[in-house]
This record gives C-alpha cells, structure tokens and sequence, in this order.
C-alpha cells in the first residue's frame, strides 16, 4: 500500500530546471510541492502558504557564492516562522557554509548533483521534525488550557515550614527530586509548586501515574510511537517526555514500575534522549524529573525490588510530606479553604463549622489525609442545609478509620471492598501488582479504587 503523502514543500531556487526536477521527485512524497525561483517573494508566500519545509538554495546572484543570501533568508524565516524547517541547497564548495548554516538553524543540507535517496530523506526527516514539534506545542498548548492548578497551602507546622525552607532552596535548581508520602498527602501539589518556583515554569509541567499505566504501554506512553509501529498506532504520537521537553516530568508512584521497566526509564534519564517506538531516530530531551511514591524505596533495593542506581538517579533531593495526623494544626485552616471552594460551586451559603465538627475533624486519623479531608468536606457542603457544618452532615465514621480489623463490622459493600483492598496492601507489602492479582483485578482499578477509598 504507497504511502499517504503530507505536508507542504516549498523550494527556492534560481535554477528552473532544478525546480522541475525536484517538483517530480518529491511530488511522490508530500501532498504539495510549491516552488520560488527567487526569495524575493519568499515572505509573501509563507504568509500565504501553510509551509512545513523549504528546501533552500545558498546563492542566488550571479558570480556570487558567499552564502550571504542563504544566511539572510534562512535568518528571516526562522525570524517569522520558527516553526518551518530549511533544509540547504548547495554546491561542493559551499559545504563549510553549509555546516555553518546548520549551526544557525537549519536541519540538513544536501550537495549538488544530489542522490535522489539522499535528497527524499533529508526533506522527510525535516518534515517528520516539524510534524512531531507542531505536535508537541499542540499538546503543550491544550494541556495549558485544561490545567488548573490548586495554590500549594503550606499551613503552620514545623514539618512543613521546613519542607518550605528545603523548597526555596532547590525549587530553582535542575535538581532531580524524590517525594515520598502517603497516599493523599499532597505530593503533586508540592511536585507543582516546584515547577511553578523553577526556571522552566514557563513550560510544562506534566504528571504521569505510573502505578495505573499498562505495561504494555509504558515505552508508547513515555517515549511515543511512529504510525504503524504496533497494531493500534494509526498516526505519530509524541511521548510524555517529549511533551514536556524543556519542562518538567512528574512521574507518580515510581515505586509501582517493574524492574524490567526501570532499566529502560533509567535509559533515558542518562542519556537525555528518547527513541519512539517503531523508529530508530532519537530525540534528545531536557527535563527536569520529579517522582513521587508512597512506598520505602530504600526496603524495595534491598529486597531486589527497585534498582539502586535509578533510586540514585531520581533522589538528588529527598522531601518526605508527613500525614495529615501528623499536622493536626492545619486540618481547620484545610477544611476552611475547602469549604470556601465548595460552598462557592454548589451555591451554598455556609458561614463554617460548628465547635463539635472542628473537634470531631481534628481528632479524626484522616487515612486518606488531604484528599480524604477535601472530599469529606466537599459532600458535607453537598449535604448541609443550614449556615453552619455540624456532625451530622461530616459522616466521620469508624470506617474510614486506616486498615480495619478483619473482625470489625462491616455495613456495606463499599466498606467489605475498602476492607478487603486494605487487608491485601498490607499483606503484599505495598507490592500493587499482587494487589491487583490476588484481588482479580487490574492494576488501573485498583488505583482508583485505594484513590476512591483514600487508602
């Protein structure tokens, strides 16, 4: 089956059978091949023609072969079109113009006479360039509009005050860093807060959950994948590192990525590049690298579970995020924020708590911590009918309560399941794939169930 053509050529050049020649060749490659025997209306053109590549000669005038005029244009259009890709034309003599050229911006140059195959691989190299960074700032562009970012809230213990300090001091830094914590203490939040003091705030910072993602997707997922490279790849795709090149990665729950896995991760934390799948061109990336996990990376090593070395790689800087029972102080100032947020959604009028709901929240264990406190709050909102939140409408029950007895009592079926998922943790030591396999289950459902159920 011949390949469909795309994208848009446009080639400058003052020879007019060069152009006709090379109209033919690559009429068999791209949709549409558009040609310039002079740059004087080059700048028209591209505010006319959606371009992705233009195929550039260096000298136009005759007697001259400086290059000047080459340099001038390619200087122009990545000057009013940053995005458009220039491949060089140029004769033998000019090849240490043209290095010079691609050091200021170009892609590739090719040499005349040109080898045809030399000449189609080099203008779809830079259109396959110019499709997955368009495709890059399309991602970056949507995920920029569907993010909405929740302020950190630091509160008013020790610990946090000097997680702040810690913070202030490495936020501005490329410094990769390891967030441990229990579920729900607020790892991606800090993880932004990170990013939002760094350097790179201007880019990305985009969050994978590793814990919930196939295995059989993790390279697709991380490094993307050309059209064609496996049964479902309908089109090119790029990959999470891709997407936040120049920005920040922030893989959750690394504790959860099986150690065949890791070798390849750890790839491409040393090597700053990326190979999609079903393609052998790599991609060099720049990111700075945030995990986060819940579980004792240091126990995993030792019980061969977590490699050393990418523990090593991912842990420059270490912030362990104490449980919410730990910080007592901050579940009234909490609830309040949430409050605020919720009766505002839902329309509600509700001034605050009464002293029996503060009393009951400060001295409730908060399993799920922060997330737990906020949904608790938010159905409370949902639920009241008065000015002020009582217990009747918090619904703190036993049940709620970290890893129940096998013996307690057990009134509905979502407490047996909670129950049930709790008592498996524990048993697997945190292990969630044997989680998800004694239980029956995938791992995908399980994560939304221990978030579901504030585990």
């Amino acid at each position: 089956m011949a390949k469909e053509k795309e994208g848009t050529l446009l080639v400058v050049d003052d020879n007019r059978s060069i152009l006709a020649a090379v109209q033919l060749l690559m009429g068999n490659y791209f949709a549409r091949v558009l040609t310039l025997p002079t740059p004087n209306q080059l700048m028209t053109t591209l505010r006319r023609e959606p371009v992705d590549v233009i195929l550039l000669d260096m000298n136009f005038s005759a007697g001259i072969n400086t290059g000047n005029e080459g340099f001038y244009w390619l200087q122009e259009i990545h000057r009013n079109y940053p995005d458009i890709q220039v491949v060089l034309f140029t004769a033998y003599a000019d090849i240490d113009l043209a290095v010079r050229a691609m050091r200021d911006g170009a892609v590739d140059f090719v040499v005349k006479p040109w080898d045809n195959e030399r000449l189609v691989a080099a203008l779809q190299g830079a259109y396959n360039l110019s499709r997955s960074q368009r495709e890059v700032k399309q991602l970056k562009e949507i995920k920029r509009e569907l993010t909405n970012e929740e302020p950190m809230f630091w509160g008013s213990s020790p610990a946090m005050a000097r997680i702040r300090e810690l913070v202030e001091k490495v936020a501005a830094t490329d410094a990769n860093i390891l967030i441990t914590g229990e579920n729900g203490t607020g790892k991606e939040m800090l993880a932004r807060e990170i990013h939002r003091r760094s350097a790179r705030h201007n880019e990305l910072m985009v969050p994978v959950d590793m814990g919930a993602l196939p295995e059989t997707l993790f390279e697709s997922e991380l490094f993307g994948h050309v059209k064609g490279a496996f049964t479902d790849a309908r089109a090119d795709r790029a990959g999470k590192f891709e997407v936040a090149n120049h920005g920040t990665l922030f893989l959750d729950e690394i504790g959860n990525l099986p150690p065949h896995l890791q070798s390849k991760l750890l790839t491409a934390l040393q090597s700053g590049r990326i190979v999609r799948v079903g393609c052998n061109t790599p991609v060099t990336v720049d990111i700075r690298l945030i995990s986060a996990t819940n579980r004792d990376l240091y126990k995993m090593v030792e019980q061969g579970a977590f490699r050393e070395d990418l523990l090593y790689r991912i842990n420059t800087i270490h912030i362990d995020l104490p449980p919410l029972r730990q910080r007592r102080e901050d579940i009234h100032p909490l609830a309040e924020g949430f409050l605020r947020r919720y009766a505002a959604k839902y329309g509600k009028a509700i001034e605050g708590f009464d002293a029996e709901a503060l009393r009951e929240m400060e001295t409730y264990p908060w399993a799920g911590n922060i997330r737990e406190l906020q949904h608790t709050v938010e159905k409370a909102v949902i639920l009241c009918d008065g000015p002020v939140i009582t217990p009747a409408t918090l619904l703190l029950r036993p049940a709620a309560a970290p890893a129940p007895a096998a013996d307690s009592d057990v009134t509905t079926l979502d407490e047996m399941e909670r129950s049930m998922i709790a008592r498996a943790m524990e048993r697997c030591g945190g292990n969630m794939t044997e989680v998800a396999r004694q239980l029956g289950i995938t791992r995908q459902t399980l994560y939304n169930k221990i978030k579901r159920y504030g585990l």
